[in-house]
């Protein structure tokens, strides 16, 4: 199955998955404040440590992303797929594979979740996004595959059509790292860029103090 993707331009489309109602926030790159405590992502990558906090009103693919981080289906995936100036994609359970053919291809049924475009969650830069076929606004996500803004000025011709589900609390200069790092014609990285996840509970109050992200 073949996914694909606005390609950076502005304009164009390329692959995703390469070679491969919503409740409204007020403002973008936060979320709604429903607990006193949330989950931190830890993503842990040769170029440093990205961490991550997910939006509590895209309630399934928090759900599954915390679910697959947890359980350690994302260690050893890589960032397939990197387009300086644009975003850096990975999730991908082909990638632990030693064939960089079939990175982005995706497993064969292996599902979907259906679309939650969320209008205050934008395509700011650090916007943790989800993968999914081409199509209209409203086309289901990908289960497994994710990409990164790393464009400083965000990446708003996607708005409204990718789910946007979390937001880099720490670690953005190491997106720049890897979206930098040497690739061939299709996007991918010459050397494997590998990832580990884990998962930890803390307090928001902790998370604010620790990384100056708040909670609306």
């Amino acid at each position: 199955m073949k996914f694909y993707f606005p390609r950076l331009g502005w304009a164009l489309l390329a692959l995703l998955w390469l070679v491969s109602p919503a409740f409204a926030a007020d403002k973008p790159g936060k979320r709604l404040k429903k607990s006193h405590k949330d989950e931190v992502v830890t993503l842990t990558t040769a170029q440093g440590v990205i961490r991550l906090v997910l939006f509590e009103d895209t309630p399934l693919h928090k759900a599954n992303f915390l679910k697959k981080a947890k359980s350690g289906f994302y260690d050893g995936t890589t960032f397939h797929r990197i387009i300086p100036g644009f975003m850096i994609q990975g999730g991908d359970a082909n990638s632990k594979d030693a064939d960089p053919g079939n990175d982005g291809l995706g497993q064969p049924n292996e599902g979907t979740i259906p679309a939650e475009l969320t209008p205050g969650h934008k395509h700011e830069y650090g916007a943790v996004a989800a993968a999914r076929m081409g199509g209209p606004a409203g086309t289901p996500s990908s289960i497994t595959q994710f990409y990164l803004v790393e464009n400083h000025d965000g990446a708003h011709f996607l708005d409204g059509q990718y789910t946007v589900f979390g937001q880099v609390i720490q670690g953005l200069d190491v997106i720049d790292k890897i979206a930098k790092q040497p690739k061939d014609g299709r996007d991918r990285p010459l050397a494997d860029l590998k990832m580990t996840m884990k998962v930890e509970k803390l307090k928001c109050k902790k998370i604010a103090k620790l990384y100056g992200y708040t909670y609306q």
